[in-house]
């Protein structure tokens, strides 16, 4: 399925949040983060604690709570971050754990966004 994207604002395709510069600042702030947590931390190699029955059952647990807090009207971001992040902790193929990481962080920017735009 291809979707029309002329009607998408600047400030949308530029993941911005409606507000400019927005998704650079919280991505600058993320940045900082992991040089802070480097110099503090140094290099650090560890396994993954992935995968297992438990955590996949959680991961559908934390699906299923998301969807009827949409379908009740009472989604909340934490309902959003917890179901990506307990779909990561499901999984034990690394790239498809990377795309997991991927989307967490980016919902975790997207909720400072949110955050940034309130009064």
């Amino acid at each position: 399925m291809t979707h029309d994207t002329s009607a998408i604002t600047h400030d949308a395709q530029d993941g911005d949040a409606g507000i400019p510069g927005s998704l650079a600042r919280a991505l600058g702030d993320v940045a900082a983060e992991r040089a802070a947590q480097d110099a503090r931390f140094g290099m650090q190699e560890l396994p993954d604690g992935t995968g297992g029955a438990d955590a996949a059952d959680r991961s559908a647990e934390a699906r299923d709570e998301t969807d009827a807090a949409d379908r009740a009207g009472t989604l909340t971001w934490r309902h959003i971050l917890a179901e990506e992040v307990l779909e990561a902790f499901a999984e034990t193929d690394p790239g498809r754990l990377r795309a997991e990481l991927v989307q967490v962080a980016a919902v975790a920017v997207k909720w400072v966004q949110a955050l940034d735009r309130r009064p």
